[in-house]
């Protein structure tokens, strides 16, 4: 809604020119590799682009921008496609060019992973200020500029936030003159404002397969504008991650990979896509949707763990744990076998979470349930620092390969902000992924994608679960909004400046 990017995936996933007049073409001028591997793209800034307090969007805004993402301390800098970048530069207002440290196929679609930041505004409080107190600034919030289809007008924390119709924005004013975007926790309490016409459109995993089938069986009995839509998209990758951390984890047995696979066995994903989500959920062995068009290639390269109580029992014996007289499983030296499952505070979430302890326990592990508190799930020490094992979602497809990296391990010195967030290491991942990273040529990504595919479910750090919809309803007199059903997930705004209202 409030800024914009180089490029946009529309609807089919598809890299598209938003602020600029077109995207590199590789082997081209606009692409070049060089004989040592490093590689420049080129941009050319569309004319007349303007932030939102006026002032001209220049190449200069993103050559800054790269400088404040690069910077160790606000924990971004070893991200991509940051971490792949060389140097940034404007030869002039227009013109953008990007060198890269090496071959990085996705060069030609940065999407939101870099944004612009108004140079004019930030550069001298950036210059004078330490990290904790510039990403504190009140331009971050309330006093938002950005060069995207709405402008920031009001921000009550908490409650609200409205946005009004950017008449210089780069595709032209938007057909809504006004937007109110409504926090709310409860989906229940979203439910029952879409029902009442209160609320319009409800994003951002607001509510969950539950409200989705009731806003169906509402809608369908009315017509037009107070009829509905109901959108469900199998996106959102539901895994499970493992503790690596020697210091955090305990019981110390999940560090032993034969104790993380019969583990795997006690995961009825088919039983929780039916129950709690009517069967719309993907179930998947990696982090690839086997709707992907490569899933072949995938799918003959790894190993899997089926749901099988009796194996979890097998596995456990295998690797020296003894059924004592309570039915449970307890290690070689006769302590107990305790392992804690996380996730955090959601109707859907702690259902799922239910089940899984359940079938642990008769399966002989005496596993328990911890629910992380809803004030507590933005907290990345928390979300790091799990004993055992955690359930969370994530982006799935080849964005998801990235966080499984050693350099993408969540710390204290990046603020715990990485997305691996059970810390697994390993050598020969780490050395997958930079060939993977380097690659241009798309059948050999995809060999090398499945031989990290086939060391993930063979080492074991995290159990898929599937892709679970995302559900995404708006009423009849809303017309416009759609959703990507890509490896990269659905982002419902993208299109937002194109939305219709029809009485």
């Amino acid at each position: 809604m409030f800024n914009t990017t180089l490029d946009f995936l529309d609807q089919r996933g598809t890299p598209q020119a938003f602020m600029v007049e077109s995207l590199p073409q590789l082997n081209t001028d606009s692409w070049k590799v060089f004989p040592d591997g490093r590689m420049e793209t080129s941009y050319r800034l569309k004319p007349n682009l303007v932030w939102h307090d006026g002032a001209a969007v220049t190449a200069g805004d993103f050559v800054f921008a790269w400088q404040v993402y690069r910077t160790p301390e606000l924990g971004v800098s070893g991200s991509l496609p940051i971490s792949q970048m060389e140097e940034v530069q404007a030869p002039d207002e227009r013109t953008l060019i990007i060198r890269w440290k090496d071959a990085y196929p996705n060069a030609g679609a940065l999407k939101d992973e870099f944004q612009g930041l108004p140079r004019h505004l930030l550069e001298h409080p950036f210059q004078t200020l330490d990290s904790e107190a510039f990403t504190n600034l009140p331009f971050w919030t309330r006093e938002y500029v950005g060069a995207g289809p709405y402008r920031l007008d009001r921000w009550e924390p908490g409650a609200f936030y409205e946005a009004v119709a950017y008449d210089r924005f780069v595709f032209g004013k938007p057909k809504i003159e006004r937007v109110q975007v409504r926090f709310m926790n409860d989906p229940n309490t979203v439910l029952a404002n879409m029902l009442s016409g209160e609320v319009h459109m409800a994003v951002d995993y607001s509510v969950r397969f539950e409200q989705g089938a009731t806003l169906r069986r509402e809608w369908a009995s009315r017509s037009g504008k107070d009829a509905g839509v109901v959108i469900a998209s199998p996106v959102l990758f539901w895994k499970t991650n493992f503790q690596f951390r020697p210091e955090t984890a305990s019981p110390r047995s999940v560090l032993d990979v034969r104790v993380r696979r019969a583990l795997a066995h006690a995961f009825d994903k088919h039983g929780v896509n039916e129950a709690l989500m009517g069967g719309l959920a993907v179930i998947t062995e990696t982090i690839v949707s086997p709707r992907a068009d490569y899933y072949p290639t995938i799918d003959a390269a790894i190993t899997k763990y089926p749901f099988d109580p009796r194996m979890v029992g097998q596995r456990l014996e295998e690797a020296g744990f003894v059924r004592g007289a309570d039915g449970f499983y307890a290690h070689p030296d006769g302590t107990p076998f305790n392992p804690d499952l996380r996730v955090t505070a959601d109707p859907t979430q702690e259902a799922e979470n239910a089940i899984i302890v359940d079938t642990l326990k008769r399966a002989g592990v005496d596993a328990t349930s911890y629910i992380i508190p809803a004030a507590q799930q933005q907290d990345g020490q928390v979300r790091s620092l799990f004993p055992t094992m955690a359930t969370s979602g994530g982006s799935g497809g080849e964005t998801e390969l990235q966080d499984f990296r050693t350099a993408s391990s969540s710390t204290v010195e990046n603020r715990w902000n990485g997305r691996n967030r059970g810390a697994w290491s390993s050598g020969e991942y780490d050395r997958l992924w930079e060939t993977f990273n380097t690659t241009l040529d798309r059948n050999q990504r995809i060999q090398q994608m499945a031989e990290m595919q086939r060391l993930l479910t063979d080492q074991m750090p995290l159990i898929p679960h599937f892709f679970t919809p995302q559900i995404t309803p708006h009423v009849g007199s809303l017309k416009g909004p759609m959703t990507r059903d890509v490896p990269d997930g659905v982002l419902e705004s993208f299109n937002i400046y194109q939305w219709e209202w029809q009485e």
